[in-house]
């Protein structure tokens, strides 16, 4: 499953995480501590264990949201998706190890009648909010490990 490339925003970025991948992989699928790492995210619960087809509702930025997971490929691979608020929403994270740490990378798209009516403001504030997110699992990942 890939984000649909013809939305309105799509956004794609990547960074390198300099911890073991076990970590950042840990950090970034145990949903329901997302709002102890992540300034964003106000709460996050998952329902039942994470597997395809699981659900979770997590808020962030005023935002509350259920996400389905679509797919998920333990240590390497997971997508989530679904409507919040007019907008369909599809999430594609990946884990790379590399010399040094991880490589993450996030692709999302937004499509929906919010999108269209304001694609730059939706755009920058998408990228603003994954930015963020990368930010703070490097930091957090980096934190943990030296501890």
């Amino acid at each position: 499953m890939d984000i649909d490339r013809n939305a309105p925003v799509v956004v794609e970025l990547e960074t390198t995480v300099h911890a073991p991948i076990e970590k950042v992989w840990q950090l970034h699928t145990d949903i329901d501590a997302w709002p102890s790492w992540n300034p964003d995210i106000s709460s996050a619960r998952l329902r039942g264990g994470l597997a395809v087809g699981a659900t979770f509702d997590w808020e962030t930025h005023g935002l509350v949201i259920a996400s389905t997971v679509a797919e998920l490929v333990p240590g390497r691979r997971v997508v989530w998706g679904g409507p919040a608020h007019g907008i369909d929403g599809v999430h594609v994270w990946t884990f790379e190890e590399i010399d040094g740490g991880v490589l993450v990378r996030t692709r999302e798209s937004w499509a929906g009648a919010p999108v269209e009516a304001d694609p730059e403001e939706m755009r920058a504030a998408l990228e603003g909010s994954l930015r963020s997110w990368l930010a703070a699992l490097g930091q957090t990942a980096l934190k943990q490990t030296a501890e």
